[in-house]
């Protein structure tokens, strides 16, 4: 005599995918409707049961309800060569109106009565562009990482972190020169101020009023002569100074 057909709805219909790696559970979910106005009892199967945990196991589909099933596979070594053999059956039976003990049902049921569907089990290691993804994904966020604790660490310590002995002492030249630069422009600055003060000692004892005003234009123009001078050092003494703290920063 033939089985009554299947009531129960599966999804999916006919294999259980777990993909790896598979060094851990891997979690597959088979979802069980009941489409029809009876309750519906239900048992899932399966032919390695050292090799699945199966969460719930049995149960009662009221009418026009879903169960999900959650088929945990436990971990092994996985052999790609190795086609799976395991298999799962879901049984399932229309429950009695007047149903007190789901297992007296089970054990008193008639083969005609029972209603059965057959999955495979698949096995799937990850793509290799998705390893390849997952690791840039991890070195971009370990760079990123690393990046960030730099630029909040101290500046002599990344600067001993980043830089060889060779770039240090080039620095170290570079900042002495500067110094040696500003000590001059130092020294010129105050030679241009000991000149204008004689200037205008002697523009008073003369008191000529064109060579008073062809001194001070004199005096104005060194001064603005001199005041250009020293920011323009400045200027090139800064954008150093940023360009050297800019390497130590990285």
């Amino acid at each position: 005599m033939a089985r009554t057909e299947q009531v129960l709805v599966l999804e999916p219909h006919h294999e259980l995918k777990f993909r790896g790696p598979f060094t851990d559970v891997v979690t597959a979910t088979l979802k069980l409707t009941n489409p029809t106005e009876r309750n519906v009892c239900f048992k899932v199967k399966t032919t390695a049961p050292r090799r699945y945990c199966v969460r719930p196991n049995s149960g009662i589909i009221d009418a026009g309800n879903s169960v999900n099933v959650s088929v945990m596979l436990q971990p092994f070594d996985y052999d790609p060569n190795e086609k799976s053999k395991h298999k799962f059956m879901v049984q399932s039976m229309l429950a009695p109106y007047d149903m007190t003990d789901m297992e007296g049902v089970w054990k008193e049921a008639k083969p005609d009565e029972l209603m059965d569907s057959k999955l495979r089990c698949a096995f799937e290691m990850p793509l290799e562009n998705d390893k390849t993804r997952e690791s840039e994904t991890n070195k971009t966020v370990y760079s990123s990482t690393s990046s960030v604790k730099t630029e909040l660490s101290s500046l002599p310590k990344s600067a001993s972190a980043s830089l060889d002995d060779g770039e240090v002492k080039k620095i170290m030249e570079e900042c002495k020169r500067l110094q040696m630069e500003v000590q001059r422009l130092r020294e010129e600055n105050k030679q241009i101020r000991e000149d204008d003060g004689l200037r205008k000692r002697k523009v008073t004892s003369m008191g000529a009023p064109h060579s008073s005003s062809s001194s001070a234009m004199a005096t104005s123009a060194m001064r603005d002569e001199g005041l250009s001078t020293r920011v323009l050092a400045l200027c090139v003494l800064f954008f150093v100074i940023g360009v050297i703290i800019g390497k130590l920063a990285l």
